[in-house]
């Protein structure tokens, strides 16, 4: 067989047609660390093969992440995993074969036959229970145990994918403020402590695990990773749909605290007296579908029987909200909106956290503000504002807290938090717990300080509109308008029944619990207008930069992605669009949308679509590899996209074609910015870091800015704004900067 070719800039060049000895004969999927395929050994026998991104054989920490891969999974091989056959670490493209095992993952079972049934959740919890017993046993973590990972086998579920479980004995550490896992199925101490995780990190995993198996969704459900991230951390576990038989089970794995979770031998003592109807029936995989990317890092196609069944999940109405009436609390700037009914359950949260896990994102554009429930916001902070002046040549560098004291004494990160900024008019309007306060952004002094009633949280930044800063605070549920000049309250308004806020130029558009949409002046406060919009039950919008409109997102039931146009000032639908296939809108660029191609079971994407309404023209471009989970800026021609695992891609909507990549090493970044010549990001422990647009490589970056409070994880980051040369930052440490962007070298 004539050996497969990615396509595509950035691609790899020409795959290997052998590894070792092992022909490869499919293309399985592709994950993070390589692509899968199915191959055969001389004599016949079938195999799973992994082979590194060419991109990653030549680094030497990858290289080490892959020799421990191979270990881990030689030293479990047994009944619950997929026994390692033959491995090449030190190959010019190293490989590792594990038998193959026909059969679907867990993901693939639940998205497409729906959730199993109560027997069948008995038994793949006792599976996974054996199959973590015989993990530790043997002295490893897994780490990354996710429905993905799991294989049904006919003889009983399988792990699979040891690429970032660790030996206790291991040699091999995380790199300094590096997180790796999937956030939906993290536990606690792994966002708190990451280098601390053990064994019990699984059992928590398992508990996840099985609320998708009984559900479809999982416990900490929320488009976003750092949401969850906070709501892992911090939140109870939705158990809606769980078997009563079983979730007292999962909660203890659940529990927040290692030591109060069960261990895989009284998980299994516990699950023998659960029912004495115990389903000894196998699982019957259905056929698998080639060429779907797989975080497991390999399955199969398999023949199998089984009629497919309802997800049967309840809506989000059936589960109670923050307000006690379905409602969805309004959540961080997202450009991913939920749309009516079922389709989008779960509970979500939308919290920031005062001195842990900060569910909290830098709303950036003169047009953005505060949205209801969804995914990250593709825009926010990412914007740059047209000018190129030469402001940047007498500048000097500042750092500034805006919560610093009259006395003098600088608050925490614990006290204020991390700061929410937007750049409007040579200010930078600044956000924190208690505090809104304005910058001048040519030499970051403090020009007014307003406090929030009752310490309040603001969630995101002040949002520039109608000659005010918009300010949304958390628990008050209140919306505040600000005097940018003084800080002075022109206007204010309640909240609390409204789930979705969206500023959209002038306009403040309010998503009521009935499902009708309010326009507010953004100037006056005034209510314009009341209506539902034609088709949608509880519209969210996203908007963006220089575009007058308002967008709604949704799911069709045949599985579509659903896009309404709508006109802030009046409420009217301009147009409303159906495409093919799971998207997110993360953009618009002259009179074009901007969409992800998303596979939503494993949180990465595969492709950039660019959508044109006025002649319905599309074009699709597929990335080199999938991201994890990335956050998106559109500039011009030019989609910036910064994944969970610090993976940057550029992407040249003009041309067809991914441009770059450059793997950054910064996990959980912040959404990009990007001025045309460089993009900029920020890192969790404070650095801001700065990429050549035009070759993807590495220019410079700041220093650390941690603050008292390292020890703990920022969920979100607040994005960059890069504004006429200079470039604006927050970091960890409760400060906000300024460096000359056109020097990134000397940071």
């Amino acid at each position: 067989m004539t050996p497969q070719r990615n396509t595509g800039a950035g691609a790899e060049a020409e795959l290997p047609e052998y590894a070792g000895h092992y022909r490869l004969q499919e293309r399985l999927g592709s994950g993070g660390m390589g692509v899968v395929h199915l191959a055969r050994s001389t004599s016949g026998m079938k195999v799973a093969v992994k082979v590194v991104h060419a991109q990653f054989a030549l680094d030497p920490e990858f290289r080490g992440r892959f020799r421990q891969e191979v270990a881990a999974a030689r030293r479990v091989s047994g009944a619950f995993t997929a026994p390692v056959v033959d491995a090449d670490p030190e190959a010019e493209r190293p490989w590792m074969a594990t038998l193959f095992i026909p059969g679907p993952t867990l993901a693939e079972q639940v998205k497409r036959n729906g959730p199993l049934r109560t027997g069948e959740l008995r038994r793949l919890m006792a599976g996974l229970a054996e199959a973590l017993r015989d993990i530790h046993r043997v002295g490893v973590v897994h780490r990354d145990l996710k429905p993905s990972n799991v294989l049904l086998a006919e003889d009983g579920p399988k792990v699979i994918d040891f690429g970032i479980s660790r030996p206790k004995d291991s040699e091999l550490r995380t790199e300094t403020g590096k997180l790796i896992g999937t956030p939906p199925f993290m536990a606690p101490e792994q966002f708190r402590r990451p280098r601390e995780v053990g064994p019990a990190a699984d059992v928590f995993a398992l508990g996840s695990v099985m609320v998708h198996a009984a559900t479809g969704r999982g416990p900490f459900d929320s488009d976003s990773p750092y949401v969850v991230a906070y709501q892992v951390v911090h939140d109870d576990p939705d158990l809606t749909g769980v078997p009563e038989n079983l979730a007292p089970l999962v909660v203890r794995c659940l529990a927040k605290e290692p030591e109060d979770r069960p261990t895989p031998d009284e998980l299994m003592r516990e699950l023998r007296s659960v029912a004495a109807s115990y389903d000894t029936q196998a699982f019957i995989p259905s056929q698998r579908v080639l060429e779907e990317e797989t975080g497991a890092g390999h399955a199969a196609a398999a023949e199998a029987s089984g009629a497919k069944r309802s997800l049967g999940r309840k809506g989000a109405a059936e589960r109670s909200g923050a307000q006690g009436s379905g409602a969805e609390p309004s959540a961080p700037e997202s450009g991913r909106a939920p749309g009516p009914g079922p389709e989008r359950g779960g509970r979500r949260r939308w919290v920031l956290a005062a001195a842990g896990v900060l569910s909290a994102v830098l709303a950036g554009g003169a047009v953005l503000a505060v949205q209801g429930p969804g995914a990250q916001d593709p825009g926010k902070g990412a914007r740059n504002r047209a000018g190129g002046s030469s402001s940047a040549a007498a500048f000097t560098p500042w750092s500034v807290r805006p919560a610093k004291s009259a006395t003098g004494a600088a608050a925490g990160t614990g006290a204020a938090g991390l700061p929410l900024c937007t750049y409007d008019a040579r200010r930078l309007l600044c956000a924190q717990s208690g505090l809104v306060s304005a910058l001048d952004a040519a030499d970051g002094r403090v020009l007014w300080r307003h406090a929030l009633t009752d310490d309040d949280r603001p969630v995101g930044a002040p949002v520039p509109s109608g000659g005010l800063a918009q300010v949304i605070t958390h628990s008050g549920r209140r919306l505040e308008a600000l005097d940018p000049a003084s800080g002075a309250t022109r206007w204010q308004r309640d909240l609390s029944a409204f789930p979705g806020v969206r500023t959209v130029g002038g306009t403040v558009l309010l998503t009521g619990t009935d499902g009708r949409v309010t326009g507010v002046d953004a100037a006056t406060g005034r209510s314009s207008w009341t209506r539902r919009i034609p088709g949608l039950g509880q519209p969210y919008f996203v908007s963006f930069p220089q575009d007058p409109l308002a967008y709604a997102q949704s799911t069709t039931p045949d599985g579509r992605t659903r896009i309404t146009a709508v006109d802030p000032a009046t409420g009217k639908v301009r147009w409303d669009e159906r495409l093919a296939g799971t998207l997110d809108l993360v953009g618009t660029t002259d009179g074009s949308l901007v969409l992800l191609s998303r596979d939503d079971d494993r949180g990465t994407v595969d492709a950039v679509v660019r959508y044109r309404p006025r002649d319905k023209a599309e074009r699709r471009v597929r990335l080199g590899f999938a991201l994890q989970e990335p956050q998106t800026t559109v500039h011009g021609d030019r989609v910036y996209l910064l994944a969970f695992d610090g993976s940057l891609a550029a992407v040249d909507l003009a041309g067809g074609k991914q441009v770059w990549s450059l793997q950054t090493a910064v996990s959980r970044g912040s959404a990009p910015a990007a001025d045309g010549r460089r993009v900029y990001f920020s890192a969790a422990d404070g650095r801001l870091l700065a990429v050549d647009a035009a070759k993807g490589k590495l220019l410079g970056q700041t220093a650390l800015r941690l603050g008292a409070d390292s020890d703990k994880v920022v969920a979100t980051l607040p994005a960059p704004e890069a504004v006429d040369g200079l470039v604006y930052a927050a970091a960890p440490d409760g400060t906000v900067f300024a460096v000359d962007g056109g020097d990134p070298a000397g940071w």
